[in-house]
């Protein structure tokens, strides 16, 4: 991470610190951790005190997290580093008058770990003299409006997962299996260049494609809707698309309930813009389907954000009041799926513009029958 996009955003989450009236924050998180300073690896923790920012890890990061982070001291030492961090932020505010504040991240500590920054505290300074204030989203609010290095990732990302399409689709052949056509998928991906994929690929068909989130199974491909909904990761930063194609001649009901969705799909997108909230745009496309009396067979929310992590703020849900804003990326991902018959879904990763939205999926969404 460039030196300079390290300090605008810890300048922005000390502006936050500021306004919560935090004294000092633990930041344990890795993606959190990777979004302010750079760390790539698996074992960490961002401390800020008194104006600063310290590191912590053990030996197996010693070099890479001198390469990687910018703004941040670099701590190593044989104690787990929550316990380590914990024990210099302690000796770090030990001059502070009044009760010190310190800031963790509720969402990501367990009940354990918390235990354990105030046994370690307690040790150094009275348990009158600091309080662990738990907060939520106070990093991932930064991370909702992405900078124009994290679009770019995202782009390829995107277009990574686009260029295999054609080659899965191909799969789709006589006799192979949801595991078999999975698998091949995330081969393809990262042939590409993909560094992983950004969750375990679906492939459902056939009836199993009336479940969502199914996985894929040693079931054969069989004839009817298959889903197919796969991400990739690409310089840290993920993609999400879904398509459905459908195997075997298609009957007016299923073309049907594909231009259903379709539609509900385009509904959708068109309501990204900034200043919509969140569940308008949900609502936009549930309308339609409610128009075609699916409404009951869509099951889940709109959408979500997506950057370093597959699902990030905000939802696209009913009754969501976050407000859409320039540099946003999310999904939006109608879906209907009817029990013992089969289900369609169709998904884009789309960036709120400063006028509206740009579809960054390139794929097409017309109905591919195999």
């Amino acid at each position: 991470m460039k030196q300079g996009e390290a300090a605008n955003r810890f300048r922005r989450f000390e502006h936050e610190l500021e306004d919560q009236g935090m004294d000092c924050f633990l930041v344990t998180h890795l993606p959190n951790i990777r979004y302010l300073c750079g760390f790539t690896g698996s074992a960490g923790v961002l401390t800020f005190a008194n104006g600063s920012w310290s590191f912590f890890t053990d030996g197996r990061y010693t070099e890479q997290a001198k390469n990687e982070i910018s703004g941040a001291t670099v701590r190593v030492n044989s104690l787990p580093a929550l316990a380590h961090a914990a024990q210099w932020l302690a000796a770090r505010m030990r001059g502070h008058r009044g009760r010190i504040r310190i800031g963790i991240e509720a969402d990501h500590l367990t009940l354990a770990m918390e235990s354990a920054v105030s046994e370690q505290l307690s040790r150094a300074l009275p348990k009158s003299k600091f309080h662990l204030a738990e907060t939520s989203m106070t990093v991932e609010r930064l991370r909702m409006r992405k900078g124009a290095e994290e679009i770019r990732r995202i782009r390829d990302a995107v277009n990574l997962a686009s260029s295999i399409f054609p080659q899965v689709i191909e799969s789709l052949r006589a006799g192979a299996t949801e595991n078999e056509v999975a698998g091949g998928l995330d081969h393809l991906a990262r042939v590409a260049g993909a560094e992983k994929m950004a969750f375990e690929s679906i492939v459902a068909s056939a009836p199993r494609s009336a479940l969502p989130h199914a996985r894929p199974t040693r079931e054969r491909i069989g004839r009817g809707f298959v889903i197919l909904d796969y991400g990739v990761i690409l310089r840290g930063y993920c993609s999400d698309m879904t398509r459905t194609v459908h195997v075997g001649d298609a009957t007016k009901a299923s073309r049907d309930l594909y231009a259903a969705v379709l539609e509900a799909q385009l509904a959708g997108i068109a309501a990204v813009r900034p200043g919509a909230a969140a569940g308008e745009v949900d609502e936009a496309a549930r309308k339609i389907l409610r128009k075609r009396k699916l409404d009951r067979y869509f099951t889940h929310s709109l959408g979500h954000g997506l950057g370093l992590e597959i699902h990030e703020a905000p939802r696209l849900a009913r009754g969501q009041k976050q407000i859409l804003e320039p540099g946003m990326v999310i999904t939006i991902e109608p879906g209907v799926y009817i029990p013992g018959k089969g289900g369609v879904r169709i998904e884009d990763t789309v960036l709120v513009t400063e006028t509206g939205h740009e579809v960054l999926t390139p794929t097409s969404k017309e109905l591919i029958i195999r």
